[in-house]
Parts: structure tokens; C-alpha cells; sequence
């Protein structure tokens, strides 16, 4: 698992006749890479895009899956076999008329186009974690609260949202890695060049006739740092929200 990451820096410490061949290491590519590729630029749209995306996720998923758990209803079981459908949906069949309402909606040009698209994809799959670990909570401890007086949004901000805490680490980090290793979705709905991510910066540096191995790699490894710090900040709490229940 690590030999990928310690070719990517060996390799991206070579000038692109030193990869195809000639001795030694140099940092050519490095400053290749920042010459030809506005990488803080792309790195900071990235970050936005990962964290407007991924506030809209959350705030919807926690909501709706307190409710599907706790507030049940007549259609919860159809509700939620309906966003466990839309898990199933494949991105591709419905890229088009996505990229249509969009576009007439004119939001192509900034952020928002992208973040709704990564938060209306994200949604489902944290909507049915987060109703999976909301069931988990023992009914009396919500039933007493009601008892000493907290209405249910009270019951939702004090007890659930603090115990939820492992599922929703375990939602941001997966949908952070997904999000910033994404291509297609930036690629389409962030037109502007000015606010590509740095995943697009890369594929359009690849896109040439002729490819500087070097500088990309050099550039993959830039772009994989963040999603590895957070995995290691989150890992603890992953896996907690990610096993929560398995013994019961």
C-alpha cells in the first residue's frame, strides 16, 4: 500500500529526462508545477467546494435521519426505502439533466453548481448512516427527556447531535475523500478556470498531446495530502461510526 505514494515522490523529485532515464533528482518539477498550475488557488477552491458541500449534507442528513429514527410516521419505511433507492441511482444516468437544470439556473460559473451537485449525491448514503446510528439510541433516554420538558428539536441539539458525533466524523470524511477525488462533477459544473479544483487542475494538465509524468505526479501528491490528514485527524472517530451497533 505505501510503494504507490514513495514512487509518487520519488518520481516527482526528477526532471522529465531524469524519469525517462538520466541519474540524479532535482526539484524541476516542483517548480514546474507551480509555474503552470495555480495549485493554492485550486487547493483553496477544493476546500470550498468540500466544505459548502459538506455542511448542506450534514445538516440534512442529521435532520432527516433523527426524524426517519425517532418521528416515525406512516410512509417512514417508504421514505426511506426511497433514499436507500436513490443510493442505487448511478451518477452517470443522471449527469445530463442535472448539468440542464443547472446550467438554466445559471450557477455554472461559481460554486454553487457543484456544491449542490456533490450535496445532492452525498445526501442519501448520510441520510441512511445517520438513521442507522439514531436508531441505536436507546428510546428511554429520549422519552425522558420529553418528560423533563425539551421539545424534540431540544432533544435533537442536546443528546442526539452530541452522540451522534462518531457517524458524523464518519460522514465528513467520506464524503471529504470523495468529493476532493472527484473529477466529473468539477469538470462540468465549475466552468469558470479560475475556480477549478485542484483534482480538475489535473486533469486538464493531463489532457495534453504529451504528458510530464513527473509534473504530475508531483501534483498528485499535493492534491493527496489533505484527504490523508483528515483521514488521520477522523480515524478514530471512522471507525467508531462505522462499527457502532455491530454488536447488537
Amino acid at each position: 500500500m505505501a510503494y504507490p505514494f514513495i514512487f509518487m515522490i520519488e518520481q516527482s523529485f526528477k526532471s522529465k529526462a531524469q524519469f525517462l532515464g538520466e541519474p540524479g533528482h532535482s526539484f524541476a518539477s516542483w517548480e514546474k508545477l507551480f509555474k503552470i498550475m495555480p495549485v493554492g488557488r485550486q487547493l483553496l477552491n477544493s476546500i470550498l467546494v468540500c466544505s459548502g458541500a459538506i455542511a448542506i449534507i450534514l445538516v440534512l442528513s442529521t435532520l432527516a435521519g433523527f426524524g426517519l429514527a425517532k418521528l416515525t410516521f406512516k410512509g417512514t419505511p417508504y421514505f426511506f426505502l426511497g433514499i436507500v433507492g436513490a443510493m442505487l441511482i448511478p451518477l452517470h444516468s443522471v449527469i445530463i439533466p442535472a448539468y440542464v437544470n443547472i446550467s438554466r439556473l445559471n450557477l455554472l460559473n461559481g460554486y454553487w453548481g457543484a456544491i449542490i451537485m456533490y450535496a445532492a449525491l452525498g445526501t442519501p448514503f448520510a441520510t441512511f448512516l445517520m438513521t442507522s446510528y439514531f436508531r441505536g439510541i436507546p428510546e428511554e433516554i429520549i422519552e425522558a427527556s420529553i418528560v423533563d420538558g425539551l421539545s424534540y428539536r431540544k432533544v435533537f441539539q442536546r443528546i442526539a447531535l452530541p452522540l451522534a458525533l462518531p457517524a458524523i466524523a464518519t460522514v465528513v470524511v467520506l464524503q471529504f475523500i470523495q468529493i476532493w477525488c472527484d473529477l466529473l462533477v468539477g469538470l462540468l459544473f465549475l466552468q469558470d478556470p479560475v475556480k477549478r479544483t485542484v483534482t480538475v487542475g489535473l486533469g486538464a494538465l493531463s489532457a495534453g498531446r504529451t504528458t510530464d509524468i513527473p509534473v504530475l505526479l508531483a501534483g498528485s501528491l499535493v492534491s493527496a495530502i489533505p484527504a490523508i490528514i483528515v483521514y488521520l485527524i477522523f480515524q478514530r472517530q471512522l471507525v467508531a461510526g462505522l462499527t457502532a451497533g455491530i454488536g447488537k
